[in-house]
C-alpha cells in the first residue's frame, strides 16, 4: 500500500536540506572489500548502511517493528541458504511491514525477464563460493548504472523471520537483499514507504514509462497489452485510493503486477482475461474468473486445467472489463521506444542531457502573463527532427518520445518533496543558427505546440509526440519559478539532433539503439498482420525461417509432424490454431531452450546424450528424476539414444505443460484427481 501519499510538509527531526550531489549513493569497491574480507577471514559489515535502526529510519515504520528486532545473516537463518534459484519459476516474493508494494510490484515484473533481472541482480553470488557477507546490486540512477554494495545482515523478529521482503521459499534471500540495497540507495527502509511502480521500473531498467489512465483508456487497450506482455516490457497497475481491502478482494491504494493476458473461448464467445498478482502473496480478487468462480466451467477442460491454479498465492485472473473498472492506472515500462509500435525496419536514436533549474538564473517556472513572466530563463533545448527514409517521400510524421526526470533533492528520497514538473514544445519556422538562448519576446509571440496539461510531482514525466520534420524548442520547467532541482532530459526518435542553447551550448550526439531480433520481429509482425491465427503449416514456416544463431550449422528443421505436436501443446481451446500472444510466449521459451541446448552440446554435434540432456533439463528449470529423464530420451531421442534440438523443444514444452497441470490440480503437492474427460483431454490431445 501507500502509493501516492505525500510527505510534503511533514517535519522530521534531524533532517537537513541536501547539498548538491548528495543524492548520489556512496561509492564502494565491491571486489576489493570482498577480497579483503576473504583474506582476513571475516564477514563484511557496511558502516555506510549499518545494521541499526538508523538504516530503518526515524518515522512511522519504527512503530511496525517487532519489540526485539535482531539483525541476522542468511546462514544464521537457514541450514541451506541460497541467493537465487533458477528452478523457482513462479513469483515467490512477499511484502513485509514496509509499505513498498510499488517497489515489490515492479520487482516481480522484473522476475518475468531473466535477462533484465540479471542486470540488476548478479546471479552468480552465493553463500558458499567466495562468501564474505557482502553482496552487490545495480540500479539505473539518473543516466548511469551504479553499483550498490551491502552486507547481508537482515532485520528479523525473535523467531528468526524476516521483517521485510521474504520469499515463499524460506531459503532464498535475493529479494530481501535487493530490498536492502534499494533502501540504501533511497536513504533508508523508511524511504521506501511511499512511491509509485513507475519509479522502480525506471530504476531497474533505465527504460521509459508510459502511464495509461484506465478511465480514459484507448479502445485498442487489448492490442496494447498484447504487444507489451510479450515484449521486453514491465507492466504494473494501481487501484483507486483508499485504505481498506474491498469485499471483492482488491486492496485500495495498492500496486499489482500484471503477469499475463489470455484470450479464452467460452461457450458464448471469446473473453479477454488479464492475470495479476498482489505483492502480499495473498488476498485475491473474488469476482468472475477468480480461483473459486464458476465461470471457469465455460472453458474446455484442457484450457481450464492449464490456466486455473487454486492457490492463495496472490495471483488471479479477471476480465479486461473488470480490470478497467477496478484499477485506475496501467504502467508500462518500455526498454526501447519501438516496443509498442508496429513500425519495423528502422533504428532508434537516443540522446540524454543533464540540466539544472537554479534560483536566480535558470528556474523560470511555467508560462504566465508576458509582463511578469520568467519562463524564458528556463533551460532551452533545440531539437531537429528528420524522417529516417532516405530518398523516399513519406506522409507520416516523425515519432518522438520525450522523457523528463528530476533528481531527488535529498539523499533520502522522501525527505524533500518532488517538484511538479513538465515541458513545453515550440515550433521554430526557420533553422535557428544562433547558439544564444531565445529571448522573452519569442515566447510572447509564439504559442506552444504542446504544453503540460498538468504539472506532476513525479520522478518521470514522459510524452509521445508525432512531429513533422523540422526544428523545435523544448523547455523543461517546474510549475513555479525559483524552485531548484537537477533534471535529466531524454529524447528517442528515428533521426534527430539535440543541443542546449546558452553559454554552454553544445551538440549532444545521438546513440543508436539496437533492437534485439529486429529482423525476426519484423517477420512476426508482417505474418500475424496477415494471419491473426496460425495453423501448423504456418507455424512450420515461421520456425524454419528463424535463424537459430546459437545452434550453428546445420540449422534445425521442424517437420510438419513436430509443429502439429507443438501446436497441440499450445492450443488450449482445440481450435487448431494459435494467436500471436500464444506464439510470443512460445518464442520466449524457444530462445531459452536454444541457449541451454547450445551450452550442453559442447561437441557441436547437434545432439544431446543422456548426461547432457539431464543437465539441460535441469538448467531450463525442470526437475525430472533420472528414470523419467531416461524414458523421455527413449520417447523423443533417436536410435543412438541422442536427442536433437527439435525433439528437445517438444520434450521441454510437454514437461512444462505437465508441471503446470500438476501444480494447478494438486491439493497437497503429492497427487491429483482427474475426471475421465480431463484425463483423455490431457493424454490424447497433447
Amino acid at each position: 500500500m501507500f502509493l501516492w501519499s505525500s510527505l510534503a510538509g511533514r517535519r522530521k527531526r534531524g533532517w537537513k536540506d541536501s547539498t548538491r550531489g548528495s543524492s548520489q549513493p556512496p561509492q564502494q569497491d565491491y571486489r576489493a572489500l570482498r577480497d579483503r574480507c576473504l583474506r582476513d577471514h571475516c564477514l563484511f559489515e557496511d558502516s555506510s548502511f549499518p545494521a541499526t535502526r538508523s538504516s530503518i529510519g526515524c518515522g512511522p515504520l519504527l512503530r511496525k517493528l517487532p519489540p526485539r528486532l535482531q539483525w541476522r545473516r542468511p546462514p544464521e537463518l537457514h541450514s541451506n541458504p541460497q541467493f537465487y534459484s533458477a528452478k523457482v519459476k513462479r513469483l515467490d516474493l512477499c511484502q513485509g511491514v514496509v509499505g513498498d508494494c510499488w517497489f515489490l510490484a515492479a520487482l516481480q515484473a522484473l522476475t518475468l525477464h531473466q535477462d533484465i533481472l540479471s542486470r540488476v541482480v548478479p546471479l552468480n553470488q552465493s553463500f558458499t563460493e567466495k562468501y564474505a557477507g557482502i553482496f552487490q546490486f545495480w540500479f539505473w540512477h539518473f543516466g548511469k548504472w551504479v553499483p550498490v554494495v551491502i552486507d547481508d545482515r537482515l532485520p528479523v523478529n525473535e523467531a528468526g523471520q524476516l521483517v521485510f521482503v521474504s520469499s515463499t521459499y524460506k531459503n532464498l534471500f535475493w529479494g530481501a537483499l535487493l530490498e536492502k540495497a534499494y533502501a540504501k540507495l533511497s536513504g533508508s527502509y523508511e524511504d521506501l514507504q511511499f512511491g509509485q511502480v513507475s519509479e522502480a521500473f525506471v530504476d531497474f531498467t533505465g527504460g521509459v514509462t508510459m502511464t495509461i489512465n484506465l478511465a480514459e483508456a484507448p479502445g485498442n487497450l487489448w492490442d496494447i497489452l498484447t504487444q507489451a506482455t510479450y515484449s521486453r516490457t514491465l507492466i504494473g497497475c494501481q487501484t483507486h485510493l483508499g485504505v481498506r481491502v474491498q469485499e471483492n478482494g482488491l486492496v485500495d491504494g495498492h500496486a499489482y503486477t500484471l503477469t499475463g493476458i489470455r484470450k479464452v473461448t467460452c461457450k458464448y464467445g471469446p473473453e479477454y482475461l488479464v492475470k495479476l498478482r498482489n505483492p502480499w502473496g495473498k488476498v485475491e480478487w473474488k469476482g468472475d474468473w477468480s480461483d473459486s468462480s464458476r465461470t471457469w466451467e465455460l472453458l474446455s477442460p484442457k484450457e481450464k486445467i492449464l490456466l486455473l491454479r487454486k492457490d492463495n498465492d496472490g495471483e488471479f485472473w479477471m476480465t479486461l472489463q473488470d480490470f478497467r473498472a477496478h484499477f485506475v492506472l496501467l504502467v508500462i515500462c518500455k526498454l526501447t521506444p519501438g516496443l509498442l509500435s508496429l513500425e519495423v525496419g528502422q533504428k532508434w536514436m537516443y540522446t540524454m542531457r543533464e540540466g539544472r533549474w537554479e534560483k536566480g538564473s535558470t528556474a523560470g517556472g511555467r508560462m504566465k502573463s508576458p509582463w511578469r513572466d520568467t519562463f524564458w530563463k528556463n533551460p532551452q533545448f533545440l531539437l531537429s527532427v528528420w524522417r529516417p527514409e532516405e530518398g523516399r517521400q513519406s506522409l507520416r510524421p516523425c515519432r518522438v518520445l520525450v522523457s523528463l526526470l528530476q533528481k531527488p533533492r535529498h539523499r533520502c528520497r522522501n525527505r524533500k518533496s518532488r517538484l511538479a514538473i513538465g515541458f513545453y514544445l515550440f515550433s521554430i519556422s526557420k533553422h535557428h543558427n544562433d547558439k544564444r538562448r531565445l529571448p522573452p519576446e519569442f515566447f510572447w509571440r509564439n504559442a506552444p505546440l504542446r504544453w503540460p496539461e498538468e504539472f506532476l510531482k513525479e520522478k518521470e514525466v514522459s510524452r509521445e509526440l508525432w512531429l513533422e520534420p523540422g526544428t523545435y524548442l523544448i523547455v523543461p520547467c517546474a510549475s513555479e519559478a525559483h524552485q531548484e532541482s537537477e533534471f535529466l532530459l531524454r529524447l528517442f526518435s528515428r533521426k534527430h539532433i539535440l543541443h542546449e542553447l546558452g553559454n554552454n551550448s553544445s551538440v549532444v550526439f545521438s546513440k543508436e539503439i539496437v533492437e534485439q531480433n529486429e529482423e525476426q520481429n519484423e517477420f512476426f509482425t508482417k505474418l500475424f498482420a496477415k494471419y491473426p491465427e496460425i495453423n501448423a503449416v504456418q507455424l512450420q514456416k515461421i520456425l524454419n525461417h528463424m535463424i537459430w544463431s546459437s545452434l550453428g550449422s546445420p540449422q534445425p528443421f521442424f517437420s510438419l509432424d513436430a509443429c502439429q505436436g507443438i501446436l497441440a501443446l499450445l492450443d488450449l481451446n482445440a481450435s487448431g490454431t494459435v494467436s500471436i500472444q500464444e506464439f510470443r510466449g512460445l518464442w520466449k521459451q524457444l530462445v531459452l531452450y536454444q541457449e541451454v541446448f547450445h551450452k550442453q552440446d559442447s561437441s557441436r554435434s547437434g545432439f544431446l546424450d543422456w548426461v547432457q540432456l539431464r543437465a539441460a533439463v535441469k538448467e531450463a528449470g525442470i526437475v525430472l528424476k533420472d528414470d523419467i529423464c531416461q524414458l523421455m530420451l527413449l520417447r523423443y531421442g533417436g536410435p543412438r539414444l541422442q536427442i536433437d534440438f527439435v525433439s528437445f523443444v517438444h520434450l521441454m514444452l510437454r514437461a512444462v505443460n505437465m508441471e503446470n497441470v500438476f501444480q494447478n490440480l494438486t491439493q497437497d503437492g503429492k497427487g491429483i484427481y482427474l475426471r475421465k474427460s480431463e484425463w483423455l483431454m490431457m493424454t490424447l490431445y497433447s
